[in-house]
């Protein structure tokens, strides 16, 4: 008995080790796409649900990590601050700041962004400040809007209202018509990109007209078991298909980012935060 007791001891202190090891530090994952819509290479890096965490002093890391990558643009796709009954929006104005220094920053919301701006009797105009920050420091926030990057690129940020974050909801009920009101049709012409903080819609997203949607949210799915994929999503959905990697719907590519943070479950197991850098190239159409 003092045998297993010892073994299980062990094997949770390994795990606790693991956990530690895998949300402080990152790998960088970068996906190749191909599109007829563009003529030349772009290289986009993608963050998302950095909840705080911190990577080497002043995110040193984390920084020269993207320096690498050498971005035309960083796209955020939110839940930067972790917003329960505090928000502290320090932490990720700085790296916001840092990056825009450097880079065009797109940024849209998560749900602790939007948490800030509906719950304003809690966290008063810290939503207010959050956005007028993000603008000083020269960052395009995308709160159900577009902007266009070039001329052939365009980038939209979704909103997604709270129903849609609500743990009862057991499927992809996100229809066409809602991201159609939120932000208009897609474009046909430029190349689509779709800030989309949840990823249990990719499907929506796909048939809206997004050529690339990037989402976060399910934190890679807490702990990733070889051959069934992430355990557990935040709206306790369990080995869901979309907790991370690249997906495709309707035709259209889909990337999902594990995320660089954790919050309320502070677990990665063999889950290692994970920055996304999206590379897209022209297709070669042979007529």
């Amino acid at each position: 008995m003092w045998k297993i007791i010892a073994a299980a001891g062990a094997a949770a202190a390994g795990c606790c080790l693991c956990s530690f090891y895998e949300r402080k530090n990152f790998v960088t994952d970068i996906y190749e796409l191909t599109s007829e819509k563009v003529t030349r290479e772009r290289t986009f890096v993608f963050l998302s649900d950095l909840h705080d965490n911190t990577f080497g002093q002043g995110q040193r890391k984390l920084l020269e990590a993207i320096d690498k990558v050498s971005p035309c643009a960083v796209l955020i796709g939110g839940d930067m601050m972790v917003v329960k009954k505090r928000a502290d929006l320090e932490t990720a104005l700085f790296l916001v700041g840092k990056l825009a220094e450097q880079y065009p920053v797109y940024y849209g919301n998560g749900n602790h962004e939007s948490r800030m701006d509906r719950k304003r009797y809690l966290y008063g105009d810290k939503y207010d400040t959050f956005v007028s920050e993000l603008k000083k420091r020269g960052v395009c926030h995308l709160s159900d809007k577009s902007a266009e990057f070039d001329q052939e690129v365009r980038i939209s940020g979704l909103d997604i209202q709270r129903k849609y974050y609500d743990k009862r909801i057991p499927g992809d009920k996100m229809d066409v018509s809602y991201i159609d009101r939120q932000l208009g049709k897609a474009s046909k012409d430029k190349y689509q990109i779709l800030l989309a903080h949840s990823p249990l819609f990719y499907k929506t997203y796909g048939a809206w007209g997004a050529d690339l949607t990037l989402c976060g949210h399910f934190h890679g799915g807490t702990i990733r078991i070889p051959g069934l994929g992430g355990l557990m999503t935040p709206q306790l959905h369990f080995f869901q298909e979309s907790c991370g990697g690249h997906l495709k719907a309707a035709g259209k590519d889909v990337v999902v980012s594990r995320g660089l943070g954790t919050h309320s479950i502070n677990v990665r197991i063999n889950n290692q935060a994970e920055l996304v850098a999206v590379k897209i190239k022209p297709r070669n159409v042979q007529l």
